[in-house]
């Protein structure tokens, strides 16, 4: 299958040769400029092809999603840690291959195309080799990790899914979002519950008038978590001697310091520092968060207020262990009221639910990961993901059940989505354009998490405004050497 367009692509070594002549000036391939997309028109029997950047644990599970949607052949997997045990999976089962696709008369081989993939623990290597081969790529590497491989494979054409938080700054997800506007590709962020029955539901009720005039959200996520036990007295990185084939300085990316290698940084733990992951409030917020930031037209905070910290660490190295922290909304106009949204984290930080809300004292206790949506009205109880919500208390949803909208039942899930809006048949649920300005409340509630006290955020100019150690990591100055991906 050849793409559409038959210009020359722009490979990441001209792309970086020409970027550093020319300092800021924004280089964008010709397409991009023309407006074409990189897999329109491709006939319902051809398949998406995939490359995949991070390879183990989530973007294993996310390899499997894709595949079993049928729409997707993986032609070739990055990862910096090729020898490891959680990368093993997707290693056997695609054969990896260093030689290229066996191609004849101008077209690739078609026996074991579908197992068969290239291997790479450099994904600009991999772009230079394969651009042509390749329509659309999954990123599920670290938080940290996720901006130049995007920018760099929508500069390049290709459509992309990112694991979620869809950045790991505010100013990240500013960039993202311009350039998935100006390339016209496909995007599409891993918040899997924005295609379940909650995103369906949320709509339907909020455009026949059931769900309106919120102005105070809770939400909540109670599991421990990795850092809860030592985060609180860590006073430095950890050390250790690197086992294995790991690309360590290739880890970091763009991230401006080293670190040592250690097993509280890779593969999982890099979600407990302030530097790689993005705490509870970045991994789950955008699985609770969502539908209500998208359908209520939250947008941006004003203002930001940490209510509490618990298990601070002092080096301001990793994440406290519980948090509480109140996003002021302003009106959105004459239908959407000034809204508070409250979360929550840490084992024993449960919000209740109020007492004429509820039929059992039991059912105040709010367990797990979840939301409540309060209106003069009515009030909504969620779960995460794709969980519906339910009117509260019972006796007032038994009430209007039979008035109720219904809303589809049957739609494709969040993986065969982005593959079918690769394919033009369907439109992303979850694109850069929706998830982007999610991301940055994330981002900038982890700031208040990080600093405490209150933060004043200007809408308009996109600053904060009281706090300058917190606005300078709005937008943190990347490694030497990666500064181009930021100009794109």
């Amino acid at each position: 299958m050849k793409p559409p367009h038959t210009h020359r692509q722009l490979s990441r070594r001209s792309f970086l040769k020409t970027s550093s002549v020319f300092g800021a000036l924004t280089i964008i391939p010709s397409y991009v400029a023309l407006g074409n997309k990189s897999t329109s028109g491709l006939a319902p029997s051809e398949k998406i092809r995939l490359a995949i950047i991070g390879i183990g644990n989530q973007g294993n599970r996310d390899r499997k999603s894709l595949l079993s949607s049928g729409l997707c052949d993986v032609v070739a997997l990055c990862d910096i840690d090729m020898d490891g045990a959680h990368t093993h999976e997707a290693r056997y089962v695609h054969r990896l291959t260093n030689k290229p696709p066996v191609v004849k008369d101008g077209e690739t081989v078609p026996e074991q195309s579908h197992i068969q993939a290239r291997a790479y623990t450099d994904f600009r290597k991999m772009f230079d080799d394969m651009a042509d081969d390749i329509d659309a790529v999954l990123i599920a590497t670290p938080d940290h990790s996720h901006f130049a491989a995007t920018m760099l494979a929508m500069s390049l054409g290709k459509h992309v899914f990112v694991e979620k938080p869809l950045a790991h700054t505010f100013a990240q997800c500013e960039r993202l979002m311009d350039l998935a506007a100006r390339s016209g590709v496909v995007t599409q962020m891993g918040n899997q519950g924005h295609s379940g029955p909650n995103y369906f539901q949320f709509k339907a009720w909020s455009e026949a008038g059931i769900i309106k005039d919120i102005t105070r959200i809770t939400a909540h996520m109670n599991f421990k978590r990795r850092w809860h036990g030592w985060g609180a007295s860590a006073s430095s990185y950890p050390s250790e001697p690197i086992s294995g084939n790991i690309q360590w300085e290739q880890w970091h990316d763009v991230v401006a310091t080293d670190r040592p290698f250690s097993n509280k940084l890779h593969p999982q733990e890099w979600r407990s520092w302030y530097e790689f992951g993005s705490g509870c409030f970045g991994d789950w917020a955008p699985h609770i968060l969502d539908t209500s930031h998208r359908f209520l037209q939250l947008g941006l905070p004003k203002r930001i207020v940490t209510l509490d910290r618990g298990g601070i660490n002092p080096y301001d190295l990793v994440y406290p262990e519980s948090s509480t922290i109140r996003f002021d909304f302003p009106e959105r106009g004459p239908n959407l009221p000034a809204c508070e949204v409250t979360w929550y984290d840490g084992v024993n930080n449960i919000p209740k639910l109020d007492a004429r809300y509820s039929d059992s004292e039991e059912e105040q206790t709010l367990l797990g990961p979840g939301k409540e949506l309060y209106s003069e009205e009515l009030v909504f109880k969620g779960g995460h993901h794709g969980q519906p919500l339910q009117i509260v208390p019972r006796s007032k949803f038994l009430d209007m059940r039979a008035s109720l909208p219904l809303f589809p039942q049957k739609n494709s899930n969040h993986y065969a989505n982005f593959l079918l809006a690769c394919k033009g048949e369907e439109s992303p649920r979850s694109p850069f354009s929706v998830s982007g300005t999610l991301t940055q409340v994330m981002t900038l509630g982890i700031l208040a998490q990080r600093f405490g006290g209150q933060i004043e955020f200007d809408r308009h100019n996109k600053r904060i405004t009281n706090n300058p150690a917190a606005n300078t990591l709005l937008d943190p100055a990347p490694r030497k050497g990666w500064e181009s991906y930021y100009k794109l």
